[in-house]
């Protein structure tokens, strides 16, 4: 499986998604810096975390304008398999790669704090170790990570079922305290429609390894490697 991380200025997760993939059992991931305008052909793509240009015109909107950003939008158009997180999640919302948008947390502060996900579907080669119903427990690290859709998308995503995670307490049980920044149905992560996209907020990469104490993100990178061999 031959991976590509996108490196823009201001990224820091990028490192830390070659480490759980390699956890997972892949291949020694390729650091591409933005300013390039090829990829070769990669298996899988990832945006990772960070905070692109400062973020200050609007989360992922500058990065979304980044050379290399025309190469992921021509992939992902032939079906290569894209994640997106965190700030890589902002990036795919500005390039319409996925559909609705990140606004300021409820709180109108940054978080920083362990979550409870449940995957809402297994049907994904993100998602297919995790198990439909399945509660991991991994960080977030964001201030603009309510995710918004009018109800025409909700639906659509619903029914489509493409709502990956869903933010839940401990039980699986999906409640406004166990919402941490808002967002619209209590969405972590959505799919877009052929479900070879992928862009959550929280950061399962940081839940790989046992010195990181938690290791209930490892299964998503897992899914990945083996799907994509």
């Amino acid at each position: 499986m031959k991976a590509s991380i996108i490196v823009f200025p201001g990224t820091n997760r990028e490192k830390d998604m070659a480490m759980a993939l390699e956890k997972a059992g892949g291949h020694k991931a390729e650091l591409v810096w933005h300013k390039e305008t090829s990829l070769g052909k990669p298996d899988l793509i990832i945006l990772p975390g960070g905070f692109s240009y400062g973020d200050y015109l609007r989360c992922g909107a500058m990065a979304a304008h980044s050379p290399i950003m025309k190469e992921v939008i021509a992939h992902a158009e032939k079906g290569t398999r894209i994640l997106g997180v965190c700030n890589g999640f902002q990036m795919l919302i500005e390039t319409h790669l996925l559909p609705g948008a990140l606004l300021r947390n409820k709180t109108l502060k940054f978080i920083c704090k362990n979550v409870n996900l449940r995957t809402e579907t297994s049907d994904t080669a993100f998602t297919n170790k995790l198990g439909k119903g399945h509660v991991i427990n991994v960080p977030i690290a964001h201030g603009d990570g309510n995710y918004f859709a009018n109800d025409d998308i909700i639906n659509e995503l619903e029914s489509e079922d493409r709502i990956a995670f869903r933010y839940c307490n401990e039980s699986g049980e999906t409640t406004n305290e166990a919402n941490p920044n808002g967002s619209s149905a209590h969405i972590a992560g959505i799919l877009n429609k052929r479900k070879t996209i992928l862009g959550m907020m929280p950061h399962p990469e940081n839940a790989t390894h046992d010195w990181q104490n938690n290791m209930s993100g490892l299964p998503l990178f897992e899914s990945i490697v083996e799907a994509l061999g």
